[in-house]
């Protein structure tokens, strides 16, 4: 939407910030002479859709004095950083021959894609890359979404769908609201979200925070905080349902009618099954809990009505975090608080877009291509998740793809690597590992889309400059709240940058293959043919569509109020809380009865004699993973420093401020400690997407976390960023 001002060269033009903080709020761009002079947000009717200070500062990273503007070529080693500048038609002729060669010399399936979302939009994505290589014989593809792999595989299992969460407004209905490593003031998780939070206190609502840290949301909203030792939620949950069971108080009714296995959970929790009661006693143990604390909030979920139990996707990045997931969710059905205002189904807190979640907008999905390589491999075993087969590789294994390729049961021999949309050296478990594998001579091509030279850029043989969402036209849809926005092209493109789309019709076009996707402006509107949408022109024009709703959505309402009608998408039209599915698959990790399994690197294992501290690795205010980091603005907010308690400072001879090392076997990194009593003591907290830099010796200076992190998943596929041993010491 433009609007002239009382300068008549200046234009305001609204669009739907897309920077995959979960927000995708308004921005109020002043565009003078084609170039962005300042950003506001939205001033328009209430709820307004008001932005954070990522998307308030994105003016900075569109004019970034190191923004990629034209290709480049690797002059210098891997990693090196040394690149020169090439024309487009030198850049795409080089990867189409490299694509040619490397199919037809090694087969389609060893030719990688990585993909992440990056902007959250529907237009300009990975997939459009993805269908230029399926065309051309096929690719092998990843599988695993960092974000919440756990909460993805969880809820599948349970629900039967992705889409398990209320929106935010809905909040305001709650009686109790419990933030289970949930921290919205940091990563936004929908917009508006803290707002409908102190709308919620304000009217009477108790909240509680269960984390390790005690986080800026904490510090807001909550009533209480009960520090919990990473990795031991699932502990924590089992022992509060043994306390509603042993006083009588679960929702049996509820279980009765709309769940399946609730028996075997009950034999399970209660120790009938294994001899161990997970009373609240067990659970201090193991969490650092007080039993007393555990009792209370167990009563206080059971008796307040209704309540939402709004379970963070942080506990679930880590091993077996998909069983903390499930655990919840029974939780929530012990307690009747599914398909009900002011309750939560406890599926997860992020949400995300489709096809990963939200709320159930009626999108056409776009022009998908079959990959002809998933065809080379027989179906998933029943009872697995529908995006796992043998000829996919999840993304904590790649290096092991690279570095063991047939010889390691894979499919083929990784000898080309293609990234779009994603800084995976950056962002991925073991960087050391990683690096490793891209620098060795079994991959003979890399070749990445990318704004900035990142980390795993500078791997690359030929880097292709991308646009901002600013620079393109897109639909992006609401997170938290229900709307779609749309997202034009406010400026043109600088230097020499090109959009997804544009650069897959490009490269298509050199490998002989045709995309039959439509143009942009004729994409975008029969992406929407189906939506709540009523006129197009005029949504066009105004720049967003609000759904009319006469209540908040409220996840699984319909199911709850006429099972009959509308039973759950699962193979019993139930929730699942015994999942024969996962029964099924004989895995003894993947348990088909909620439980909680102990994490490797716990402080249990012999590790933890040698490196006595557990890192978790948070997001922060100034960056949406690895995006924003080399922001002026943002960088003035926080600087990246460790957390660490003032009982382990102490002992380590450490003072805030003070420069410290911290590693153990896979790595180390170089960065400033800030001793805080915001940490429980055991625990330290690095921020996790600062930008991996190492030095001559290997040793990243900047602070990245997954220089520390391991690459070993979780048995569900979730990442365990959170699962980890580290020592520190005072430089």
């Amino acid at each position: 939407m433009k609007h002239k001002s009382q300068n008549s060269e200046e234009q305001i033009i609204n669009t739907t910030c897309s920077s995959h903080c979960g927000g995708t709020c308004v921005l109020r761009l002043h565009v003078k002479g084609g170039v962005i002079t300042r950003i506001e947000t939205d001033s328009g009717q209430e709820p307004q859709l008001r932005a954070c200070l990522r998307g308030r500062a994105y003016r900075q990273r569109v004019y970034a004095p190191d923004r990629l503007l034209y290709p480049l070529k690797r002059t210098g080693e891997r990693g090196e950083g040394k690149f020169a500048r090439i024309s487009w038609d030198e850049a795409l002729d080089t990867i189409a021959r490299e694509i040619i060669r490397v199919r037809d010399t090694y087969g389609p399936a060893s030719m990688l894609h990585i993909r992440m979302g990056a902007d959250l939009a529907h237009r300009h994505t990975a997939t459009r890359m993805a269908q230029v290589l399926a065309l051309a014989g096929g690719f092998t593809e990843t599988w695993g979404v960092a974000s919440f792999q756990g909460g993805v595989y969880a809820e599948t299992a349970t629900y039967g769908t992705n889409y398990g969460c209320n929106t935010r407004d809905d909040l305001v209905n709650s009686r109790l609201i419990i933030m289970w490593g949930w921290n919205p003031t940091s990563t936004v998780t929908g917009v508006n979200t803290t707002w409908y939070l102190a709308q919620a206190k304000e009217a009477g609502a108790r909240i509680i925070a269960v984390d390790p840290r005690f986080t800026d949301s904490a510090a807001a909203f909550a009533h209480q905080w009960l520090p919990i030792r990473p990795g031991t939620d699932g502990a924590m949950l089992l022992a509060m349902a043994y306390v509603m069971l042993s006083e009588k108080l679960q929702d049996q009714k509820f279980l009765d009618t709309y769940t399946v296995g609730f028996e075997r959970f009950r034999d399970y929790v209660t120790g009938t099954d294994d001899g161990v009661a997970k009373t609240p006693a067990w659970a201090e143990a193991i969490t650092g809990v007080p039993a007393a604390a555990i009792v209370n909030l167990a009563r206080q979920y059971a008796t307040t009505r209704p309540a939402a139990l709004i379970a963070g996707i942080a506990p679930g990045r880590t091993a077996y975090g998909e069983q903390y997931h499930r655990i919840a969710i029974t939780l929530a059905a012990m307690t009747g608080n599914i398909g009900v205002h002011g309750g939560d189904a406890a599926a997860r807190a992020w949400e995300s877009i489709p096809p990963f979640g939200g709320y159930p907008y009626k999108l056409r999905q776009g022009h998908d291509v079959s990959n002809p390589v998933n065809r080379m491999v027989p179906a998933p075993p029943r009872g697995a998740p529908p995006w796992y087969r043998a000829s996919k590789v999840h993304c904590n294994e790649i290096a092991d793809f690279i570095e063991r390729g047939k010889a390691g049961g894979y499919l083929a021999d990784c000898k080309l690597v293609a990234i779009t949309n994603s800084n995976y050296v950056n962002a991925f478990p073991n960087i050391n590992r990683i690096v490793r594998a891209f620098k060795s001579k079994k991959v003979e091509f890399i070749f990445i889309q990318e704004q900035f030279l990142t980390a795993t850029a500078r791997l690359a043989d030929i880097v292709l400059p991308t646009t901002t969402f600013l620079e393109r036209n897109d639909i992006a849809v609401g997170a938290g709240l229900a709307f779609y926005g749309y997202a034009p092209k406010a400026i043109e493109p600088p230097g020499e940058t090109k959009s997804q789309a544009e650069i897959a019709s490009l490269l298509a076009a050199r490998l002989g293959v045709k995309l039959t996707e439509p143009k942009e402006e004729e994409w975008l509107r029969e992406l929407t043919r189906d939506s709540e949408i009523p006129d197009y022109d005029r949504f066009r024009k105004q720049g967003i569509y609000r759904l009319p709703m006469s209540e908040p959505h409220v996840a699984f309402k319909k199911q709850i109020e006429d099972p009959a009608a509308n039973p759950f998408p699962t193979p019993s039209g139930k929730i699942e809380i015994y999942s024969q599915q996962w029964a099924d698959l004989h895995n003894p990790e993947i348990s088909p009865v909620p439980k909680y399994i102990e994490t490797w690197e716990s402080r249990n294992d012999p590790l933890f004699a040698r490196y006595p501290l557990q890192l978790i690795t948070t997001h922060f205010k100034r960056r949406a993973g690895a995006q924003f980091e080399n922001i002026p603005w943002l960088r003035e907010l926080e600087s990246q420093s460790v957390l660490i308690n003032a009982i382990d400072a102490q002992a380590r001879g450490i003072n805030d401020g003070d420069t410290v090392r911290v590693f153990n076997d896979r790595g180390e990194t170089v960065i400033r400690a800030r001793v805080t009593e915001r940490i429980m003591p055991g625990v330290v907290d690095i921020p996790n997407g600062a930008w991996y830099q190492p030095d001559k010796r290997g040793v990243d200076r900047a602070g990245c976390a997954n220089v520390l992190t391991s690459d070993r998943r979780s048995p569900g596929g979730a990442y365990a960023y959170n699962t980890c041993l580290v020592q520190m010491q005072k430089l």
